[in-house]
């Protein structure tokens, strides 16, 4: 999925995807992963996966796209191309945003270009522009705090 977030409507094979790794601006979203602040949701349709929402905390010296700080959160979203615009990508924001809030964090950013629509998807989320770097915005949410969700027995 962090494939389609970098290029959505791209051909995704087993070179490009050497490609992002061998890019270390692009390798820190997934170098590591596992560690505190890394979480996500995965949606699945008939045994498929269809999109994914996940998250990340970067330190300051290795900043992904949408860094605001240390403190923040920066999300990724991706929805494959015949599923976007039937609510996946809705649902999957929504649990990540909460699923981030019920591990305590108080903030999230993300990048987008201003021509993406689903910036207006972000903003029913609360998030606001904060910043432009190198064309794309940078925008960010406050997340409400929510209890720890419990594990079904």
């Amino acid at each position: 999925m962090l494939l389609r977030a970098i290029q959505p409507e791209s051909r995704h094979d087993v070179a490009f995807l050497g490609q992002v790794l061998a890019d270390p601006h692009l390798a820190r979203y997934v170098r590591g992963w596992g560690r505190r602040g890394d979480g996500g949701v995965i949606a699945e349709e008939a045994g498929g996966r269809v999109g994914a929402c996940w998250y990340r905390l970067f330190p300051a010296d290795e900043p992904g796209y949408g860094f605001v700080d240390e403190r923040t959160l920066e999300l990724g979203i991706a929805v494959v191309a015949d599923r976007r615009r039937r609510g996946v990508g809705r649902a999957l924001l929504g649990a990540a945003l909460s699923d981030a809030a019920s591990e305590g964090f108080a903030a999230i950013s993300l990048s987008v270009e201003p021509d993406n629509p689903s910036r207006l998807l972000y903003a029913q989320f609360g998030f606001v522009q904060v910043g432009m770097v190198e064309g794309s915005w940078t925008m960010r949410a406050e997340l409400l705090q929510q209890p720890k969700r419990r594990a079904s027995p």
